[in-house]
């Protein structure tokens, strides 16, 4: 992106080069000391978006993302996720009014097994479950956001519930899982969500999604 010329000494090739090097160590530092997934964060993509309505400099992040994601082994892959959301910095988002339509059909082209999306503050949740459907590979495994950490009310364990019997109606059961939205915010800049409420709404998830799983296995 930044900037149009190149540095002197120190070439845009060696810049991908150093860049897809960190980003593999960081990976693989987290896979080695036993994360059972390891999310990476693509907020940029519906930022991207926005930026660029073309599409170009998405594409570019999806390319990049996946020279990165060749450097594993299909194994590791299965282990490594992708992160989206309109962001969630200091309770606001930045790209909210980026339609999913835009960024999902190129986000199932990264080559990972796993894709958490923030869905819980979506106008129309259908309507981006049916993009989910027609676009996700058969073998990718789809976290829908069923908690919303910037809105200040604690969700109940049957909205959970309900919103992941809702999703299982898209999303075939044995690749479905539920995450949070973003906005659990990790730069020391949320005021408004207190330790307190930010574990009852994970404990609200968990228990919504237990729920879920009795009401669609019949248990």
């Amino acid at each position: 992106m930044d900037p149009s010329t190149e540095i002197p000494g120190y070439s845009r090739e060696q810049f991908i080069q150093d860049l897809l090097h960190e980003h593999e160590m960081e990976v693989r530092s987290c896979l080695r000391k036993g994360a059972h997934k390891v999310q990476i964060d693509f907020t940029e993509g519906r930022l991207a978006v926005k930026i660029d309505p073309t599409g170009a400099l998405l594409h570019s992040f999806i390319d990049l993302n996946n020279m990165a994601l060749s450097r594993f082994s299909s194994e590791d892959r299965n282990r490594i996720g992708v992160h989206t959301c309109p962001g969630g910095d200091r309770d606001s988002t930045h790209s909210a009014d980026v339609d999913y339509a835009e960024l999902l059909p190129s986000l199932f082209q990264l080559n990972v097994g796993n894709f958490y999306i923030a869905l819980a503050g979506e106008p129309d949740r259908i309507r981006v479950l049916k993009i989910i459907r027609k676009y996700r590979k058969s073998d990718q495994r789809i976290f829908v956001g069923v908690i919303s950490p910037i809105d200040p009310r604690i969700e109940t364990p049957e909205e959970v519930s309900d919103r992941v019997v809702e999703a299982a109606g898209y999303i075939p059961i044995d690749y479905l899982g539920t995450t949070d939205d973003c906005g659990f915010s990790p730069f020391c800049d949320d005021t408004t969500t207190s330790r307190e409420t930010a574990f009852e709404k994970i404990r609200v998830r968990v228990l919504g999604t237990t729920l879920a799983a009795k009401r669609i296995g019949g248990g």
